[in-house]
């Protein structure tokens, strides 16, 4: 879908850092398992819950472990201000309901793999090696159920591409 500035202004939202531009409530949906918040580790930094993610592509199954930004403030900050990430690190951004969404990088320090997941947990499309700072949106090509980030071009290094399966 075209960036429309003057639509997507409407739908920003009122924070800053690589978030999500389009409005909305968010769950923590698609979790593999029901144990208690309480049991899961928490990220030392950012103090959110850590969760192992799966990425399978044609190479194989990848294993992550991510940070939860299930509430609206800790995705409107996502990972602004993060200065470095482990290789198998990220941050998933669970929607409540699927819609299309936008992404970009104002106040992100490292660059970034921004990664739409469709309600089937199929990959929709990459946004590779986002730009750290550029305001520029860069959309879902379809209704996303999630985003992913991880370190730029960490997607290339693990071969994945849209159709691959993402679960967490």
């Amino acid at each position: 879908m075209p960036w429309n500035r003057a639509a997507g202004l409407a739908l920003l939202i009122a924070a800053v850092g690589c978030s999500p531009l389009a409005a909305g409530s968010t769950s923590a949906q698609g979790s593999a398992s029901a144990a208690p918040a309480a049991a899961a580790p928490v990220h030392p930094v950012s103090g959110l819950t850590v969760v192992p993610l799966t990425v399978r592509t044609a190479g194989g199954p990848h294993v992550f472990q991510v940070e939860v930004a299930a509430s609206p403030a800790e995705q409107e900050r996502g990972l602004m201000f993060r200065e470095k990430m482990g290789a198998d690190e990220g941050m998933i951004f669970p929607m409540a309901a699927p819609r299309p969404i936008a992404f970009w990088m104002k106040n992100t320090v490292i660059p970034l793999d921004i990664i739409f997941i469709g309600p089937d947990h199929k990959v929709l499309n990459v946004a590779a090696n986002a730009v750290p700072y550029d305001e520029t949106p860069l959309p879902s090509d379809g209704n996303a159920s999630g985003v992913l980030e991880l370190n730029g071009g960490r997607a290339a290094q693990i071969g994945l591409k849209p159709g691959d399966t993402v679960t967490w």
